[in-house]
């Protein structure tokens, strides 16, 4: 399933990101992920929202550079090894994986969620689903 993300560029500077989470607190809108990378000038921060138009919308009303991109949100088996069975298939079926970042939703289950970027989203799912890899549909990773 095809998950939108967010990813705002935010100049390195102290309070950006809290400027960032603010604006989206005081719209009701909900993180579920985050990544954030940085260069010594500026940072990009993906998020997973649960409202990824309002987002957008209310962060560009705002002056901040948003871009919109899909994402696959894989779930894994949380134990060692869990992760790089997932990588296999990908790579097995020539799928690059641009960036990643992982979160843990209910320890209990025994699974965390992956949210990948690759070169070639629809093969990744193919492939994802010939080998009975979960994803999560965009209402079920918006409410984690």
């Amino acid at each position: 399933m095809v998950i939108k993300q967010i990813s705002v560029f935010v100049e390195n500077v102290p309070g950006k990101i809290v400027e960032v989470s603010q604006i989206l607190g005081e719209n009701n809108i909900d993180m579920s992920a985050l990544s954030l990378a940085d260069s010594s000038d500026f940072g990009i921060l993906r998020l997973i929202v649960n409202d990824p138009e309002k987002a957008y919308q209310v962060l560009r009303e705002h002056a901040f550079v948003v871009k919109q991109s899909e994402v696959i949100a894989a779930v894994i088996d949380d134990r060692p090894g869990g992760l790089t069975a997932v990588l296999k298939i990908l790579a097995q079926e020539n799928v690059s994986v641009e960036y990643m970042y992982a979160f843990v939703g209910n320890r209990q289950d025994g699974h965390a969620v992956v949210v990948l970027r690759t070169n070639n989203q629809a093969a990744a799912q193919k492939a994802l689903d010939t080998h009975h890899i979960s994803t999560l549909a965009p209402q079920d990773i918006y409410r984690l």
